[in-house]
């Protein structure tokens, strides 16, 4: 590992360390095969078999690993078991016998259950947060990372939307658009790619048919994709041939919707606040009960990592997090329209990561 890269994850582990030390933590079950990788830059799939990296207070760090990995080298203490060994048995004897340890939500109860019966003697809780904390806020090669996975997600929807024509069904729709993903150098799709015609867009989770375009429907074309590890995540709504009146108006007060709450983000803005914002905008005009869902969600190495954008968040916006904005109005049986962006807060307010028109636009 150069030089660099080790500073980084040194810098990663120190805030998660400190994260710990607020929180009375003796040690933390590390488990999320992304969280790992975000502090070691050891990429690991475990499938059913147990992988840790056990932090501990004093700096005395274990990786648990099974002899089946492929892994070298790790600048850890190592403790490797085989699919035979009493492996809770083994890892209990490595870590704290007392005090508070902290436990990765992800963790299986059929590892946590046996560690508990174990080491009887310790507090075990949830400490997820403190990683998670340390992923929301992005340093500044994952922005960068995460600028490129959009600027890959703007090529694509835009090619996505010229493929639209007479005859063609949501799915064929949904799958140009992960085979251009693929031509733009991305691993894969970070969520199945939502197309949705007309009345199926009422649904925001609508999965991709083959239901054929009409004119005047809308085109709504929810996607994103992986490429370097991290996620990418847009919404736009188009209409075919035609705009109907009513609902281009909708697309209106949605993407000005979209706009009041990217205005007021900065640093020490409550997520609550923001969603209230978007929220008002729509209730104000009479769609509140059709705007469905929250307003946003944290993105990263996932497509939702932990954290929210919604009425129940009370946190306040920090430089370097990431998250979406995507109000929506959803009318059952006739239409739906979400318009979508990520945004990275800044020191001063927001940058906005989607460049592709969020006005509608005919198409087709």
């Amino acid at each position: 590992m150069e030089n660099k890269e080790r500073k980084l994850y040194d810098a990663r582990l120190k805030t998660v360390m400190d994260a710990m030390s607020r929180a009375g933590l003796d040690g933390l079950v590390v488990s999320d095969p992304q969280s790992i990788w975000y502090l070691t830059g050891i990429y690991n799939e475990p499938y059913e078999r147990h992988f840790v990296l056990y932090l501990s207070k004093d700096g005395q760090h274990i990786f648990f690993l099974n002899k089946l990995y492929n892994i070298h080298d790790t600048g850890f203490k190592e403790v490797w078991t085989s699919d035979t060994d009493d492996v809770m048995g083994i890892m209990a004897a490595h870590v704290a016998r007392q005090g508070t340890v902290g436990i990765d939500k992800v963790w299986p109860a059929r590892f946590l259950i046996p560690l508990m019966q174990h080491n009887a003697g310790v507090r075990y809780v949830l400490g997820s947060s403190c990683v998670d904390d340390a992923r929301a806020r992005k340093d500044a090669e994952e922005i960068r990372l995460m600028k490129e996975a959009s600027r890959v997600n703007d090529v694509c929807i835009e090619r996505g939307a010229a493929f639209v024509k007479e005859g063609v069904t949501e799915a064929e729709v949904a799958a140009y658009i992960d085979a251009q993903f693929k031509a733009e150098g991305a691993t894969r799709p970070s969520f199945t790619t939502i197309v949705s015609f007309g009345a199926n867009a009422a649904d925001p989770h609508h999965e991709p048919d083959d239901t054929v375009v009409k004119e005047g429907d809308c085109v709504l074309i929810d996607m994103g994709c992986v490429k370097d590890r991290y996620c990418s995540d847009m919404t736009r709504t188009f209409f075919y041939k035609k705009a109907p009146e009513e609902y281009a108006s909708l697309h209106d007060l949605v993407r000005n919707a979209n706009e009041s709450a990217e205005r007021m983000i900065k640093p020490g803005v409550r997520f609550c606040d923001i969603d209230a914002a978007a929220r008002t905008v729509i209730a104000d005009a009479g769609y509140g009960e059709y705007f469905t869902h929250r307003l946003g969600h944290f993105i990263g190495q996932t497509d939702h990592e932990m954290g929210d954008v919604s009425s129940a968040n009370t946190a306040v916006a920090e430089p370097g997090m990431i998250f979406s904005i995507e109000p929506g109005i959803y009318l059952p049986g006739k239409f739906g329209v979400r318009v979508e962006d990520l945004v990275v807060v800044t020191e001063t307010g927001c940058e906005v990561l989607n460049h592709v028109d969020k006005h509608w636009k005919i198409i087709g």
